[in-house]
């Protein structure tokens, strides 16, 4: 969401989403930079979100804006700051030197965006680099434009890029949004890319419109066949424990499959606390 923009810091309030990223960056003009700074902190600090996560993109390392926005981000303790094009560990460890100098609460996190072909072949240091860095964003329109890339159905010629990122989530431990969609009027295609990233194993997708959010939501939930099915691998490993071999509907059953069914099981009573 534009910090610059009050009625969108105010709709936000309403939106069912699970997170908000309150943006300095990209939506935001240059002559405006300063005043949607301090509206993304007394968004911060007004406690009117709910259990929505909150959170403030800062402006990249490299702009005239990057000390200002941290210091005031880190002074308002949103749930976490969330930073452009960050390519290597030593980024990673300079934010959070940076972070600690500005006394950021402990339950103030950093949020990586990877968005470089650089990010991409050192995606499992940048993950790694740091405890305080919990998230991973997928920059794709970025990466799209560095590797000269185009915007495709599929997204073949990002799916390096996406599975080296991935993988150093799960090796290290980190969460993974996917990348935005832009044509927020192709909902066919915005739901294709939903399936294909909770296909992959992606965590949650990053929006650029409210109208995405249910499409976000419904694509990312387990659906009542997949709890159902979940509840009943649970059911049979507990009922066969000790027989040697438990089946459900006549598949073998292992360990991993049930580690798969309790994290159905978490995401759906997590998403009904919610309701």
């Amino acid at each position: 969401m534009p910090a610059s923009n009050a009625r969108a810091l105010e709709k936000a309030r309403t939106i069912p989403c699970d997170g908000l990223i309150l943006d300095l960056e990209d939506a935001v003009a240059p002559d405006a930079k300063t005043a949607a700074r301090e509206a993304a902190c007394a968004a911060t600090a007004s406690g009117e979100y709910g259990a929505r996560e909150v959170t403030i993109r800062v402006n990249g390392a490299d702009t005239e804006w990057h000390h200002d926005d941290l210091a005031a981000a880190c002074a308002a303790g949103p749930d976490a700051v969330v930073v452009p094009k960050v390519s290597s560990a030593d980024a990673v460890l300079q934010l959070v030197e940076s972070m600690a100098g500005f006394d950021a609460p402990a339950h103030t996190k950093l949020w990586a965006m990877v968005e470089t072909p650089a990010a991409m072949l050192h995606c499992e240091e940048i993950a790694s680099a740091s405890d305080r860095l919990t998230v991973l964003v997928m920059g794709t329109n970025d990466l799209a434009k560095e590797l000269y890339a185009a915007h495709v159905p599929g997204r073949h010629p990002l799916l390096t890029g996406l599975g080296l990122a991935l993988l150093a989530a799960r090796a290290t431990g980190k969460s993974i949004l996917d990348g935005v969609y832009n044509d927020v009027h192709d909902t066919d295609g915005f739901l294709a890319e939903c399936r294909q990233g909770r296909e992959m194993g992606f965590d949650g997708k990053t929006l650029v419109h409210p109208g995405q959010v249910a499409g976000a939501n419904a694509s990312y939930a387990p659906s009542e066949p997949e709890v159902a099915e979940a509840r009943g691998i649970v059911e049979a490993w507990v009922d066969g424990q000790g027989s040697g071999v438990v089946t459900y509907q006549g598949r073998m059953v292992e360990h991993l499959h049930v580690e798969t069914a309790r994290r159905t099981l978490a995401i759906a009573d997590a998403i009904s606390a919610l309701a």
